[in-house]
């Protein structure tokens, strides 16, 4: 049995791997009483003593929780940004870097939400030489509010409850996400996307959206070419799916039910010139607590899909 301890369990993203965790006879929970969760020397000891440690706390604090732990034995889901391109941490997006180096990694970095999207996308197309490397790509979502944690629910469902409900939110204006450094570095491209992110009026749920102009692309392939080699990539994943479907249109609904898959979608102009590629995805799910129970699945030797939420987005 492996014990697991959710560092941070109280924030959004910890009581959805909770969710997720509940009722596994396979796995055992540590869990601190209210009035421990913040002392340092009680963290210390679940830290060390689980099996591995899931840490969904800010970025430094999760610097300092890795810093904790004293043994050589702990491994580490980070569910922050904070080790996504360090050294000596395996990126935790199994369908793109392999699910047996998500196994047997001590150290694992959780992907970012938006980043799951543009990397499930680009990243397969660039390593095939689908899509050139040299290239400024633009990156355009929107996220239901729950993405940005307890502040920006507060923020959203309180104006609602005033009759100022917020429809849209735009931000990340001054550049220089905290997304973009693993964007750029795994999807192997040479110039850091333009990244537009926002925030509609939906507890969860995702698009991202990357524009390709074809037409002055260098040696990228066509639409269909793209899809195919997507469809391939994606053959033996349970959790990831590419649209085959012709959509005249991609909703993102205000209930979205909660789910752990990715969809993946290509529009393409009839002549070829132009191309959209589109994810679909749940910020609480592949986007950061089911892509965790993943994780933690591959690295305890059990079905990847073990207690995920297998539903469809549309």
């Amino acid at each position: 049995m492996t014990s697991v301890f959710i560092d941070g369990a109280a924030g959004t993203t910890g009581l959805e791997i909770a969710e997720r965790l509940a009722g596994r006879s396979e796995l055992s929970l540590v869990i601190l009483s209210d009035d421990k969760r913040k002392d340092d020397a009680a963290r210390a000891e679940a830290l060390n003593d689980c099996d591995i440690a899931v840490l969904c706390l800010p970025d430094d604090a999760a610097r300092a929780a890795v810093a904790m732990i004293r043994n050589d034995t702990t491994r580490v889901i980070d569910a922050s940004t904070a080790h996504r391109v360090a050294a000596g941490w395996t990126y935790g997006f199994p369908e793109l870097v392999g699910r047996d180096a998500v196994a047997s990694a001590r150290f694992v970095a959780n992907p970012g939400c938006y980043p799951t999207g543009f990397l499930a996308l680009v990243a397969p197309l660039v390593r095939a030489g689908l899509l050139p490397a040299d290239w400024p790509y633009t990156i355009n979502a929107v996220s239901g509010y729950s993405g940005g944690g307890k502040a920006l629910i507060d923020h959203f469902e309180s104006a609602k409850s005033q009759g100022k409900g917020i429809a849209f939110r735009a931000y990340g204006l001054a550049m220089g996400h905290k997304h973009v450094p693993e964007m750029k570095t795994l999807a192997g491209v040479s110039h850091d996307p333009l990244f537009a992110p926002a925030v509609v009026d939906a507890y969860r749920g995702m698009v991202v959206e990357v524009p390709l102009p074809l037409s002055a692309m260098k040696g990228a392939a066509s639409p269909d070419a793209m899809r195919d080699a997507l469809a391939e990539f994606y053959a033996d994943s349970p959790l990831v799916s590419v649209s085959r479907e012709a959509h005249s249109e991609l909703l993102l609904h205000s209930d979205t039910p909660a789910s752990d898959c990715l969809e993946l979608f290509v529009f393409g102009a009839a002549d070829g010139s132009q191309a959209r590629l589109a994810a679909r995805l749940d910020n609480l799910g592949k986007g950061a607590g089911g892509a965790a129970v993943q994780n933690l699945n591959l690295m305890s030797g059990l079905p990847e899909t073990q207690g995920l939420r297998i539903a469809p987005l549309g």
